[in-house]
């Protein structure tokens, strides 16, 4: 028998004292005999401590982790799988959680439970394992190969933790197909296993795929943040016929939560384009694995704290086992610009811009919105805000406090007509070029009561995700061709991405010194480049693992290695309802007909004789104009003819055979006459 891999230490190291955001840091004890208790915002020795959920309601300078009535705490029981890590069972809970998180709440489809807060929290270590027979897993069912789908796996012994489970939108060849989700047929049979899902953040890439696949792995905890849960709350209820999602609400930095037996889940703080993002550090029997999450690092940030580098540092002083790093901007030279020269520069436009603003952005980039309606605020402009998600996200911050702003700073539709054109802004979705968006559609005159005129300044404040560079050219062409002026962040910095470039992804690497490197979150020349980097910072080529989806990475007391097994992951393509039911072949037959067109060959004959009755009727779609091409049809409908006269109808095979004949005869000959290949799809009706 091995030892237990898991076991508890007396200490737990103080974490670098900071500037709390929403005030001074409070006091400790005002003697030393004093009783240590951990107050809601204070580490030990009273130093801030860094947590999640930590802005006020509608602008109020009252924080949600307000002290508990004098009555005394709350006491909750927390999910089996829940618990922070604690030396004794007498666990006390402060209601430190906005009200939407309460334990009984159980709203669209969601029961949450608190996460427990404790008195005295002991820091955890696990006893390196000497069991030859246990072993660690990593891998990925999407991220490694692609941007989005992300969702990487870790096992041990009985134990599967997830972290992240994010869509992909289509490519290219990809015809009316909705997103992309993980393949989980891998985890069939052992969803008992699966401990926990861990969610980094509230983008779709991370969290878009809840929804259709935990009701598939037995409905695991899930542990987040509070807007990343709120966001997950918002988007499960699209789907009411699911089973409801249990969620930890992860409030602060320094939690740790045990996961199994052979995990403790510990997150840290980083910086990207959405509050309350935070990486995972996730201790096992073989050491530490640091999981980054989409990251980058933003000394000077508007609207949360800098990353945590104090903390990221301490693990890697205690030893990291393996550091699985984002590599979306692997291939960028430099540091990521920060928000705060964002907010500079759209302070200078603002300022001086004559006439109406239209700022279009990322529904979910929250930080950036801040901005906006902060400037807004300082020039006495009001903002009105089109787009669905845009809508509902900035509705779901507000509500818990990560968004302030004035009452009267956002103005209704109703109230848009009071206000001149140089005291307004439209905030609208749709940078990216969407058909259906809200820029696209008042760019295009087809917006129900906004119209582009000339003296509009139009601001892109999002980069171009790949892929999408055509339909934003396209709409700034439109933009330019009413009168509007165009800024974007190719000559002007009013965007600052999410993700750390190289020299700040060597700044990662140095902090943790980690003894394996996998990196994660991009294509396959993304992950190449962060592989180059962490050679050149003293990681061993042989332990960077630049691995494909589902292949696993094995770790034991021998060591790790990239080995040959592979996991399942494999798209699995949500196309309205339907999930998994679209495959290659339906993909290559949709290509088809979406690039040459096709060709319906309807045939009716005699049963009992097999002869042909009247003429084929020949139907195109996509590939030629008949009326035009009469030569080329009438040529198409004798050829049909031959070749039914011609064939046996009292054979058993007989109808297979006269299709596949069809199809393969009319196919060559079409292809002679015009150089494309339309689908064809033979019909034959026997009277």
């Amino acid at each position: 028998m091995s030892p237990n891999p898991v076991t508890a230490s007396p200490t737990m190291p103080t974490p670098p004292p900071r500037r709390h955001p929403m005030g001074p840091p409070r006091r400790s004890p005002a003697s030393a005999g004093a009783p240590q208790e951990r107050r809601f915002n204070a580490a030990p020795g009273g130093a801030p401590r860094p947590h999640y959920g930590n802005r006020a309601h509608s602008g109020s300078r009252a924080s949600m982790h307000a002290r508990p009535p004098a009555s005394g705490p709350a006491t909750y029981s927390a999910p089996p799988t829940a618990q922070p890590i604690a030396q004794r069972s007498a666990y006390k809970a402060h209601a430190n959680v906005n009200a939407k998180y309460a334990p009984n709440f159980n709203t669209a489809g969601i029961e949450v439970h608190r996460s427990i807060r404790v008195n005295e929290v002991f820091e955890p270590l696990v006893t390196p394992t000497a069991d030859s027979d246990l072993k660690l897993k990593i891998y990925a069912l999407g991220g490694l190969e692609e941007i989005g789908r992300n969702c990487t796996v870790i096992e041990c012994g009985d134990d599967i933790i997830i972290i992240d489970v994010g869509l992909m939108f289509p490519e290219e060849g990809m015809p009316g197909i909705d997103y992309i989700i993980p393949n989980v047929a891998g985890f069939k049979g052992r969803e008992k296993n699966i401990r926990g899902v861990i969610i980094t953040h509230g983008h779709l890439d991370h969290i878009g795929a809840i929804s259709h696949v935990l009701p598939k792995i037995g409905n695991p905890p899930i542990y987040t943040a509070p807007l990343t849960a709120g966001m997950i709350r918002g988007r499960h209820e699209e789907y009411p016929n699911v089973p409801k999602l249990n969620m930890v609400v992860v409030e602060h930095a320094d939690e740790r939560f045990k996961i199994g037996k052979n995990f403790i889940f510990e997150p840290f703080h980083i910086n990207h384009t959405i509050s309350d993002a935070f990486g995972a550090a996730v201790h096992t029997p073989f050491g530490t694995v640091l999981i980054t999450g989409d990251f980058k690092f933003d000394f000077t940030p508007v609207n949360e704290e800098p990353a945590d580098l104090g903390r990221i540092a301490m693990f890697g002083s205690k030893g990291v086992l393996a550091l699985l790093s984002d590599s979306t901007g692997a291939d960028l030279p430099g540091h990521q610009i920060s928000e705060q020269i964002v907010y500079d520069e759209l302070d200078r436009i603002i300022a001086k811009a004559p006439a109406r603003l239209i700022i279009g952005t990322f529904s979910s980039l929250l930080t950036r919105v801040q901005i906006i309606l902060t400037l807004c605020e300082k020039y006495g402009r009001r903002v009105l805000i089109q787009g669905r998600s845009m809508q509902k996200n900035v509705d779901l911050a507000h509500e818990l406090g990560y968004l302030q702003f004035k009452p009267g700073t956002i103005i209704s539709e109703d109230e848009y007509g009071k206000y001149r054109d140089e005291q307004l802004v439209v905030l609208c979705t749709g940078a990216q070029g969407e058909k259906n968006a809200a820029l696209m559609r008042i760019a295009t005159g087809e917006h129900r009561f906004l119209k582009l005129q000339e003296g509009d300044t139009v601001i892109f404040s999002s980069s171009v995700v790949p892929g999408n560079e055509r339909s934003v050219q396209r709409l700034k062409d439109t933009l330019v061709r009413h009168g509007a002026s165009i800024v974007h962040y190719a000559n002007m910095d009013v965007h600052a991405g999410g993700h750390a470039k190289q020299e700040d992804l060597k700044l990662m690497l140095r902090l943790t010194k980690p003894k394996f490197f996998i990196p994660i979150h991009g294509n396959r020349f993304m992950l190449a480049a962060h592989g180059r980097l962490a050679a050149s910072v003293g990681v061993a080529k042989e332990n960077v693992f630049i691995a494909d989806n589902g292949q696993v990475m094995a770790f034991d007391v021998n060591g790790g290695r990239l080995t040959e097994e592979r996991m399942p992951a494999e798209y699995v393509m949500v196309d309205g309802l339907g999930v998994g039911d679209v495959s290659e072949i339906v993909l290559r037959d949709r290509t088809q007909m979406s690039e040459d067109g096709m060709l319906v060959v309807i045939a009716t004959m005699e049963e009992s004789t097999g002869e042909l009755i009247g003429n084929p009727d020949i139907i195109s779609r996509g590939f030629i104009f008949v009326k035009e091409n009469k030569e080329i049809i009438d040529k198409t409908r004798l050829l049909v003819r031959k070749i039914l006269e011609a064939s046996d109808h009292k054979s058993p095979v007989f109808d297979e055979f006269i299709k596949n004949k069809i199809r393969n005869d009319v196919g060559q000959f079409l292809f002679s006459q015009t150089k494309r290949r339309p689908m064809v799809l033979p019909v034959i009706i026997e009277v």
